[in-house]
């Protein structure tokens, strides 16, 4: 198998992430005007999440590049680090942070799930299968579960849009196939990547994947891509309780709402 990088990889990976960044930092900015946001918070908010996901892309760029998350047949695997630590750290700022929350919480549900169309970059996988720089037991899971989950992305947002029956359950069932793809498309990666715990791909091993700037995929857009699927489920959450409570608030017979006051049952 050719290992060497093909010269279309670096500006097809990182004009495709440079591109998701933006429409990460635009949508934030549309979400929080459509919220009602005042233009000083909105400013704030947009001004904080720029250095958030901006300090977040150069913190996984400069150890790629350095060719930190490369290893040997003989050493341990280092990517996980780039996978897991921006992942638990959001996920802190979310329950911590009052103000992340609230401007994670502005942003329609249908936006979180049309951003995703960008996993249809997953296609690169199946190019570099095909030029036989990838083994396959990588690249054809990763690859058609990425354009799938990506090419159904703006399906899936147009119908939560425009409220279409069940499509909660369709939202639901989106984000279970994302995680589903994102799960087998990091163990393949790490058991066929050189290291010791690798499994399979032996004769050609997964190279690729932990080098700059194809690395950029697993350590920046695989974890954003976890977090917009865990922010999507927490909003359809949320949604259906809101639904059951006003189901349950609607069903309230007018004696229910009565309330005392002074000692005298009177309406609320």
């Amino acid at each position: 198998m050719n290992n060497l990088t093909p010269g279309y990889l670096l500006p097809f990976v990182m004009i495709g992430t440079l591109a998701t960044v933006a429409a990460v930092l635009f949508g934030l900015h549309r979400a929080l005007k459509l919220a009602g946001w005042s233009i000083q918070d909105r400013k704030r908010a947009v001004s904080i999440g720029t250095v958030l996901l901006v300090g977040w892309l150069f913190a996984a760029l400069l150890p790629s590049w350095a060719g930190f998350y490369r290893t040997a047949r003989a050493g341990m695997p280092t990517i996980q680090y780039g996978l897991l630590i921006p992942i638990i750290v959001a996920v802190a700022l979310f329950w911590r942070w009052g103000a992340f929350r609230r401007a994670i919480e502005a942003v329609p549900q249908e936006w979180v799930v049309g951003l995703q169309f960008y996993r249809a970059e997953g296609l690169i996988f199946l190019l570099l299968l095909a030029g036989h720089r990838l083994p396959g037991v990588f690249a054809w899971p990763a690859g058609i579960g990425d354009v799938i989950v990506g090419l159904l992305a703006p399906a899936v947002a147009i119908a939560y849009a425009y409220r279409l029956r069940n499509t909660g359950a369709l939202v639901r069932v989106w984000n279970l196939l994302g995680i589903g793809d994102l799960i087998v498309a990091v163990a393949t990666g790490f058991l066929s990547s050189p290291s010791r715990l690798q499994m399979f791909a032996f004769g050609a091993p997964n190279v690729l994947v932990t080098a700059f700037p194809l690395v950029m995929i697993p350590v920046f857009l695989v974890p954003l891509s976890v977090l917009l699927h865990l922010a999507s489920l927490k909003k359809l959450r949320q949604a259906e309780m809101g639904q059951q409570f006003s189901h349950n608030d609607s069903a309230t017979s007018p004696s229910d709402k009565l309330t005392w006051k002074g000692g005298v049952l009177t309406p609320p």
